[in-house]
This record gives structure tokens, sequence and C-alpha cells, in this order.
């Protein structure tokens, strides 16, 4: 079966407008991710969902698929990221007449992943679906930690741990290890897909992709921090 990658890109950013087309090193932000799925073997079509001609015209100049444009209500700044994929795999098996393995996701405001790092996240997929895995997304180490460095008010307004095993934690090394979610690569059962609401409904795992590629970009300083690190990845002075 094939191989689906879908590519999301809303046209009304809010918080950088225009940022998914916006040049980034001499491309459209978003073709840095449609090049890195049509150079992963694993993936057999990419496909750009979004609500805007603009966008979708960038996109297949870049090689990717856009069959569709994405509908009104599941274009806003509220709507989640389960909802479109959710339309996204039914819009391309009845467009194309195909059944999907699995389907990946890369979040096109996320250029810093290695081809490698897809492939190694469908692997992963692949070794655990039997097992009952239903979803595999990028992760990588916290940069806080709420056993020892995040706090929040309790009801009298003083700020405490956000997170207690009991004993005050002192160290660092010391503190359960905790993971963000990183938003570039996700790997989901087209089963999954039809039967749940949110992508932690069922038994997802994480895939370790490493601080240094696990930047989006949401704002200006975003996109001129992930510049700054695609420049010197490209030029061979990695992070």
């Amino acid at each position: 079966m094939t191989v689906l990658c879908v590519i999301g890109a809303r046209g009304g950013s809010q918080g950088l407008p225009g940022k998914n087309i916006r040049p980034l090193l001499g491309k459209p932000l978003i073709a840095w991710s449609i090049e890195q799925a049509l150079a992963t073997p694993e993936i057999d079509r990419v496909v750009v969902s979004t609500d805007s001609e603009s966008i979708a015209e960038v996109a297949r100049a870049a090689g990717a698929d856009v069959p569709f444009l994405r509908p009104a209500d599941l274009a806003g700044p509220a709507v989640g990221k389960f909802q479109v994929w959710q339309h996204a795999i039914k819009a391309c098996a009845a467009h194309f007449g195909e059944d999907y393995e699995c389907m990946v996701d890369l979040d096109c405001t996320s250029p810093l992943r290695d081809v490698a790092d897809i492939s190694a996240a469908v692997a992963l997929y692949r070794e655990q679906r039997p097992s009952g895995v239903d979803a595999v997304f990028s992760i990588c180490p916290a940069r806080k930690n709420p056993y020892f460095n995040l706090v929040e008010p309790d009801e009298t307004g003083a700020l405490r741990m956000s997170k207690s095993l009991g004993d005050t934690i002192l160290r660092r090394q010391d503190a359960p290890p905790v993971f963000e979610h990183v938003a570039s690569i996700y790997v989901l059962a087209p089963e999954y897909l039809r039967t749940a609401n949110h992508l932690l409904d069922g038994h997802a795992v994480g895939i370790d992709i490493g601080a240094a590629k696990s930047f989006d970009i949401d704002s200006e300083f975003d996109f001129q921090l992930v510049e700054f690190l695609l420049r010197q990845k490209t030029e061979g002075h990695r992070p």
C-alpha cells in the first residue's frame, strides 16, 4: 500500500502572515518540506493541504500534488491538526483511488529536520504497528523540566513546582526525563485517523530528533533563528 505524505499550509497565518511561502535561503518555506518528502524513499505520494491558491501554486511548482483545496471550515486558526489530517486522507483516498499503509505529516514550519529523520519515523511505525502503536511523532528532550525548573501558582498565588515527587529535586540530572512535542514529523495509522479525535487518544510513541532540529516558525524571531540554523546546516556547520 501507498505511504502518503501530507503537508498542511494554511493561508491565514496570524503570527507571521505569509510565512508558508516566504523565501527562506532562496526558496519558499514550504518547498523545504516538499523537497524533503520527495527525497524520502519510503514516501510514495506528496500532497499539500491548503485553503490558499497562492500556496497551492508554489507547492505544485516545488513538486507536490494539490488535488483539492481545504474547506473553509478547516482553515481557521482554531482548527486542530487532527481534523485536517482526517479530511486530507479521506480526500486523497477518494481522489487517487488508493489505500494507505500510513500517513506522514510534515509541518512546513519545521525545515530543520533531515530526510533520515523521516525515514526513521516510518521505520519505527512499521516496527511497532503490529504491537498496537497508532502514531509516531517527533520529540526532543525538554529544555525546561516541570520537576525542576517549571513553576506555577497555587491557590494563594505562591509559586510551587509544576510537578513533584515529594522531595524537592535540587539537580537537573535527578529530575525524571520529559520531552517536548516537536511539531515536525508525524506518522499515523489510517484506521486511527478514522476513529480517534486527537493525536494522544491512542497509543502514540515519540522519536527523538534532537533539540537542534526542533525549532519551528511562529514569529519573526523564530524565522530569523531557523534561517540562521538552516544556513549553518547547509554550509556544513551543524549546531
